[in-house]
């Protein structure tokens, strides 16, 4: 089933005239579809007072709407956020009579610059993302794909006469039906015992498509939002990060053995601790160790991003390559 999640960074309830209002939380979720073509509009529902919510927003999105009412220190956030997420593709939408020319110095040099700058008008806005989403058809299931899947979990609660059901979005590979997954990063297992793709039953549900999974042998306080199901063995589960990373161009000082960080992949936001730096050469690509009390699930190589909740303005440090 094509679908395409979009993050859209605009005032709270914007994407109201673009789909049905679906799970709520800290995060929100609007669904459109046509046919077999879906597209979820997911807002962050309690930014800015709460940072995850913004980052947890974006690293579920293939796209981005960003819509700018005022310029001001969470545009520049929400600009820096992107731009670590590497999410490529967007557009932008001005209120208030803000021209592209206020905006040109704060988007330079990041993912935002080569958003497309357009008009307010919800009827095509929802077909240009039906349209990008219709182009995904296909990719899902490469020929000779493994059924070897991720899924970070973004809610779960228990259904009367089903049990547990784990929603989520497949972020690599395939799961299906009566498969049993680890429950990453405890030692327990669990049974699919039906999987909906936007209320579609099915049998097998693939990269980008969003999922609500009903569950045997697990319970919902066996469950935490950022757990990942998986059935791919190269998945690491660790409490000790190392790697690479590179700091925003605004961060203005280098980091230092014991400040706590936040690191964000997937649907976790781990606090954790800098048990070692080494700022030799370009300080702001330092080799580092972060130490958590929460194991961190992975793929190795990836890449994840590094916050400072006491930055005040400048909440996002970077990312780390982990190696």
């Amino acid at each position: 089933m094509p679908n395409l999640n979009v993050a859209v960074i605009a005032p709270e309830g914007y994407a109201k005239d673009l789909g049905k209002k679906g799970t709520s939380s800290d995060i929100t979720f609007y669904n459109v579809k046509r046919d077999d073509v879906t597209v979820t509009f997911i807002e962050p529902s309690r930014y800015p007072e709460k940072l995850p919510s913004l980052f947890f927003a974006v690293s579920m999105s293939d796209w981005a709407i960003l819509v700018i009412n005022e310029i001001n220190p969470a545009l520049g956030e929400c600009i820096l956020m992107l731009d670590q997420a590497g999410l490529k593709d967007g557009v932008i939408i001005l209120h208030n009579y803000i021209s592209p020319e206020e905006i040109a110095p704060l988007i330079r040099g990041t993912v935002a610059e080569h958003y497309e700058i357009i008009d307010e008008e919800m009827g095509r806005l929802r077909e240009k993302f039906l349209e990008e989403a219709e182009k995904t058809r296909g990719r899902q299931r490469e020929p000779g794909e493994k059924f070897t899947g991720s899924v970070p979990i973004d809610h779960y609660f228990d259904v009367k006469g089903i049990g547990p059901v784990i929603l989520g979005g497949v972020a690599r590979g395939c799961i299906r039906k009566h498969e049993t997954l680890h429950i990453l990063p405890t030692k327990k297992t669990a049974q699919i015992r039906s999987i909906q793709v936007h209320d579609d039953d099915a049998e097998v549900a693939c990269t980008g498509e969003r999922v609500g999974l009903a569950m045997k042998g697990i319970d919902t306080e066996d469950l935490d939002r950022g757990y990942v199901l998986s059935t791919d063995s190269s998945l690491i589960s660790s409490s000790v990060i190392n790697g690479r990373a590179e700091l925003v161009r605004y961060w203005p000082s280098p980091l230092k053995e014991e400040m706590v960080i936040h690191i964000g992949h997937w649907l976790q936001f781990i606090p954790s601790r800098v048990a070692f730096v080494d700022n030799s050469g370009d300080w702001k690509k330092p080799e580092i160790t972060l130490r958590s009390d929460k194991d961190l699930v992975y793929y190795p190589g990836e890449k994840a991003l590094l916050h400072y909740l006491e930055g005040g303005k400048l909440r996002i440090v970077g990312s780390i390559r982990i190696s």
